[in-house]
């Protein structure tokens, strides 16, 4: 048994961590600078202590090795005096992967989107496939209501980040977890913090195609050229490609709606979808999974059994309350690919519906990620809201104006200073029959108990 000290403990990532590794009998300690819930109370019904702030003093506790989470960087009090004293120290992905991953089938699940509900999706076929995988997601899936597990079987399903390791290490999390079977869902532009195009992005992509076995096995969304070039740089794997057209042999295509599908390989029927989950990125992301759990002994038949049970993940289109008829729902999409995705499902399934067709649809959103901050996206925002009735934006510090931004709307678009004001906005023009879709990948300030509170006193 080993003593973990971890910086950073209340992110879901190293959250997850954190309980794979007291679930593999190690004596598990933490500290971020705000011990906030959910993840501070999972933490702590873990028999997990956990520290507010990043002092020195914690050098104290002596641990076996500091793991370091990305949100720690130079200057902070805690990190000095560990490379002061020469204590010993890792970053998260590596000890997970010399730790836990290098005795598992590692099945890794990569792409811009979409990476929670596909890893979600796939532990799921995993686990109703009796195989009892290990798992570490990027969010809470409802079959689960953990974010991470060790399992007892020799699968591991992850999700697996492009976003760099550590203060110390700038590769993407993703080159340390040498996956056997990998899922290549999408890429486009994003974090732009660290990355500087597409093209630094496809590179990362690509070392992570390196690290794939000749026995392993690439699942990639045949629709996307970013991908297509990251394979011409070189692939030494069996690659299944989804998402084709119905003639191309060999790939994996949906025929139907996202809500009800059949899969099919060729002109060859492999089983039938019917679930909850609407939107056409949901339809990829079963055809990736399905693809993914074939490599390791699943047949598609029996996958597709398992998605109908599918519960999808916490904050993916999670309905938090209904008042005077007017549904909210919350959502993490915060690139305007996903948001456009997002709205655009909703808009599909209550086309379908005669009774639903006067129901609209207010989206209200806050450009929170690293990414949006800088501006990056913000021509693309008019484009991600279209199919909205209403859209409502938080201003915020930026440094870039989301009222220009959004002028391409016209009067379809309001923006507001501050939460509150955000709410009475919203809470004005909201009338029965309306769904209130939040986009964030934050806590957006508490918006989504306000905005119930505000429409239950209008």
């Amino acid at each position: 048994m080993m003593h973990l000290h971890i910086l950073g403990i209340c992110g879901t990532f190293m959250g997850g961590i954190a309980a794979i590794a007291r679930e593999a009998g190690h004596r598990v300690t933490g500290c971020d600078a705000n011990v906030y819930p959910p993840m501070s109370d999972q933490l702590r019904a873990l028999d997990i202590e956990l520290i507010e702030g990043f002092g020195a003093e914690q050098m104290k506790l002596v641990p076996d090795v500091f793991v370091v989470g990305n949100v720690v960087s130079r200057g902070n009090a805690l990190m000095e005096a560990i490379l002061d004293a020469g204590a010993a120290y890792t970053s998260g992905p590596q000890w997970l992967a010399e730790q836990v991953l290098h005795q598992r089938h590692v099945l890794a699940v990569a792409g811009t989107h979409g990476k929670t509900g596909t890893t979600s999706m796939l532990a799921w076929i995993l686990e109703h496939a009796g195989l009892q995988p290990g798992f570490l997601v990027g969010g809470v899936p409802l079959n689960f209501e953990v974010s991470a597990r060790l399992g007892s079987g020799r699968h591991f399903v992850i999700e697996a980040d492009e976003y760099d390791t550590a203060l110390f290490d700038k590769r993407s999390k993703f080159v340390h977890y040498r996956p056997r079977t990998a899922i290549l869902n999408n890429l486009e532009h994003d974090h732009a913090d660290i990355f500087p195009d597409l093209a630094a992005i496809e590179t990362q992509f690509h070392h992570l195609v390196r690290t794939v076995p000749a026995s392993g096995r690439l699942v990639v969304n045949a629709r996307d050229e970013a991908l297509q070039r990251v394979l011409q740089r070189g692939c030494w794997s069996e690659v299944q490609r989804f998402g084709t057209r119905r003639e191309e042999p060999g790939g994996l295509t949906a025929r139907g709606e996202p809500h009800a599908f059949d899969v099919l390989r060729g002109s060859l029927k492999l089983g039938r979808v019917e679930w909850t989950l609407i939107g056409e990125h949901n339809q990829l992301n079963a055809l990736a999974a399905i693809g993914a759990a074939e490599h390791v002994g699943i047949d598609p038949a029996a996958s597709c059994a398992a998605l109908a049970q599918f519960k999808n993940a916490k904050r993916r289109m999670e309905l938090l309350g209904e008042v005077r008829g007017i549904k909210v729902y919350d959502d993490f999409a915060h690139h305007p690919t996903a948001m456009r995705s997002t709205v655009g499902g909703l808009k599909r399934k209550l086309e379908r519906s005669p009774a639903s067709r006067d129901e609209r649809i207010l989206a209200v959103f806050e450009p929170r990620s690293n990414t949006m901050k800088l501006g990056t996206m913000k021509a693309l925002l008019p484009w991600a809201l279209e199919e909205a009735d209403l859209s409502f934006c938080l201003q915020g510090h930026y440094g870039w104006n989301t009222r220009d931004a959004l002028a391409p709307l016209g009067p379809l678009a309001s923006v507001a200073d501050g939460v509150d004001a955000l709410v009475a906005q919203v809470a004005k023009a909201a009338r029965p029959g309306d769904h209130v879709l939040v986009m964030s990948n934050g806590g957006f300030g508490g918006v989504h108990a306000k905005l119930l509170a505000a429409l239950a006193s209008s």
